[in-house]
């Protein structure tokens, strides 16, 4: 067999590159790590490239992925349609029916054989590429060590046993030696970046680190994972933070002579744990823009020195119980027209509808509620057949009645920011709530009026308009993809709910039936130029 043409994988550093040397740091998180391949298309998007790759657990089938020569979005797409199902086989019934004779939950089985064909993981290509570093971490089980893998040496059984968290996947043997996941040892390996000669290292981390202890079976082995790779963590920060004091002396550890800088992409919450996928309680999709706000969010504060080397870097705050949701509209639209009615009619004459596949999520509902501009988070993507199929959104704005400079009108605003054949387009959309007869509800509160934007905001030139409508099919299918996050327990989840559909129907009764003035705030350039334009 002729061996595979050797290409750089994406955010592989050109040999002659200049500036820092860079290493790329992909811990473990469980099949979570769809939130890496997001945060990652963001890293790369901005033209940072490396020249050593690192992974540990979960994260090396995101490294296996990109030495497999697939770029970030084709790994993000193949996250969306990994079916979770494929990913459990059984092991004998033995295991099950006898505690003494209990290994782990699942067999290797489905990921031999369906998961690693889905994501496009190719050994050979794994082992042919040039031009990088590339390092697997695993469990050493004879010396409870951490052993190291060049990507050279990569195998299938590597890369099974570096994901075999104990009790998940049993151990793998290899030459005579058993080899798990290192997650409970060293889930980022820092110090192999450094020695390596890498003076700027990026991190994307999912462990969890909340001060607040949680009940239950599964929170218990999660917490002993989180406990050991958050230390073990703290410990490499800690030792780079004495190698930078070296340095700063006139020392050149491992020939460093500027300082070694740490840049972290994480969560401000836990996420939710692998179990969420199972239950459908959360998708890849999802956590692939929650990677990619995450990132865009830790870029738009960055600042050279990169992040403190201290405990409290990890740490995360509790997520407050939201909520989320899933909204569908469509309607006829048209490029070259600027007016939401002659969008409209021109798309419809013409069998031009755009739609709109949304997903709502408000983060923390009492804050949501108290925000005088009802602001949650908008993610989803865009059919429209005379530009692209399935348009992925980069950026999203929604908001809930929110105020504008007419106090007898609040808005419901949905925009996506996203890009198709190398340019940047905005589609900006708003319901337009006004105090008046009860009568009007249904149509102002599932009419959109749209406006394509050239550009990443809506104060780009619109090169395209329409109306999108939510019908009553849409409606109930929204109300099926309700879901509650960050609440423990029926009673939690029930209030939660409770108070987002409270906050609903009372800012309808204000509207059509008290008619009550709202407080006027700038509506962001849309006030003067409504969307409705010729409807108004």
């Amino acid at each position: 067999m002729s061996k595979p043409a050797n290409s750089l994988p994406q955010g592989a550093a050109a040999p002659d590159a200049d500036g820092p040397r860079r290493a790329l740091i992909l811990p473990g998180g469980g099949l979570r790590l769809s939130y890496a391949a997001g945060a990652l298309s963001e890293i790369f998007a901005r033209g940072l490239t490396f020249q050593h790759m690192d992974a540990t657990s979960g994260g090396a089938l995101n490294l296996a992925m990109l030495f497999s020569g697939l770029g970030i979005e084709e790994i993000c797409r193949r996250w969306r349609t990994l079916r979770m199902r494929d990913t459990f086989s059984p092991m004998p019934l033995v295991n099950y029916l006898l505690p003494s004779r209990f290994v782990a939950a699942s067999a290797s089985k489905a990921f031999r054989k369906k998961v690693y064909p889905h994501l496009g993981i190719d050994f050979e290509r794994i082992r042919a590429v040039e031009g990088i570093q590339g390092t697997f971490n695993l469990c050493d089980f004879s010396t409870k060590t951490n052993r190291v893998v060049p990507h050279r040496e990569m195998t299938e059984d590597f890369l099974v046993a570096g994901m075999s968290l104990p009790a998940t996947l049993p151990p793998v043997e290899v030459e005579g030696v058993l080899y798990l996941d290192s997650g409970f040892i060293q889930d980022a390996n820092l110090m192999e970046a450094v020695r390596r000669g890498a003076s700027e290292l990026w991190l994307i981390w999912v462990m969890g680190n909340v001060p607040h202890y949680r009940s239950g079976p599964l929170n218990a082995y999660v917490q002993m994972l989180e406990m050991s790779a958050n230390s073990a963590l703290i410990r490499e920060m800690q030792r780079i933070r004495e190698l930078n004091e070296r340095i700063a002396c006139g020392e050149q550890p491992y020939g460093h002579r500027q300082p070694i800088r740490l840049h972290l992409i994480k969560p401000k919450h836990p996420l939710p744990l692998d179990l969420a996928l199972y239950t459908g309680a959360i998708t890849h999709d999802e956590l692939i823009e929650m990677g990619r706000a995450d990132a865009r969010d830790y870029f738009a504060g960055m600042v050279p020195e990169g992040v403190p080397l201290e405990p409290e870097t990890l740490k995360m705050t509790t997520r407050n119980p939201g909520l989320q949701f899933k909204e569908t509209m469509a309607g006829g639209f048209a490029l070259g027209v600027t007016e939401a009615a002659q969008g409209l009619a021109q798309g419809t004459r013409q069998n031009q509808r755009l739609v709109m596949h949304a997903e709502v999520r408000i983060d923390d509902m009492s804050a949501f509620v108290k925000d005088p501009e009802h602001r949650g988070r908008l993610t989803g993507s865009i059919d429209f057949a005379p530009l692209g199929m399935g348009m992925q959104a980069t950026t999203g704005v929604f908001n809930l009645f929110k105020p504008t400079d007419d106090p007898a009108m609040t808005f419901m605003v949905y925009e996506l920011g996203f890009r198709h054949a190398g340019k940047d387009y905005y589609l900006a959309g708003r319901k337009e709530v006004r105090n008046g007869p009860v009568f009007r509800l249904w149509a102002e509160t599932t009419t959109l009026y749209t406006r394509l934007h050239e550009g990443t905001d809506a104060s780009g030139p619109v090169v395209g308009a329409g109306t999108l409508s939510l019908g009553v099919a849409d409606l109930l299918k929204l109300m099926s993809t309700v879901r509650v996050s960050g609440a423990d327990g029926l009673s939690a989840r029930l209030k939660t709910l409770c108070s987002f559909f409270t906050f609903f129907a009372r800012s309808l009764w204000d509207t059509y039936v008290r008619h009550t003035r709202k407080s006027a705030t700038p509506v962001n350039g849309l006030s003067e130029n409504p969307v409705k334009g010729s409807q108004e």
